[in-house]
Order: C-alpha cells, then structure tokens, then sequence
C-alpha cells in the first residue's frame, strides 16, 4: 500500500490524517480512498471540476505530479506520497 502523509495545514482540519495507507494505481484513487477514510478532505484538494486546487501539491516519491487535472499519475505500492497545501497571505 502507498503510504500517504498530510502537511499541518490539512492535519489541522483533519486530525486523523498524519498518515494513512491505502491501495491505489493512480493519483486519483488514492485520493478517493484516503477521502474515504476522512469524509470532505477531497474538497479541500480539488476544485468542482475534479483538478487539484491552484495552493495543493502533490509529490510521489519527492516527485510533484504532472497531471493536476486528471490525476493519472501512476503510484505503486511502495510510494510515498506527500499532500502539501500552501499557505498564502499577509
């Protein structure tokens, strides 16, 4: 399973998400399945039309992914992946 971890800014709204794991082939299925395991979290990665918001990043393996709309970016079960939402502001 790919081991998906969650920066603080996203921790902080869902505390149960320091760390899970889950099965998944691409970018996308991971998110559903980690969705599952945190009801609403998706909504704060993706936009209406199911792309990765402007602020999140995703990396696998210390790697940003390529596809932010579609997020066919393939993962195996060893990966890391790090969710990482920015911050902005003054």
């Amino acid at each position: 399973m790919a081991k998906v971890r969650f920066t603080s800014a996203l921790t902080r709204f869902f505390p149960a998400l320091k760390e899970v794991e889950v099965q998944g082939s691409t970018v996308q299925e991971v998110l559903d399945k980690v969705n599952r395991e945190a009801p609403g979290v998706i909504h704060y990665l993706l936009e209406e039309d199911g792309s990765l918001r402007q602020h999140v990043n995703i990396f696998v393996k210390d790697e940003l992914i390529t596809d932010r709309v579609h997020l066919s970016d393939q993962v195996r079960n060893s990966d890391e992946i790090l969710i990482y939402q920015a911050l902005s502001g003054g």
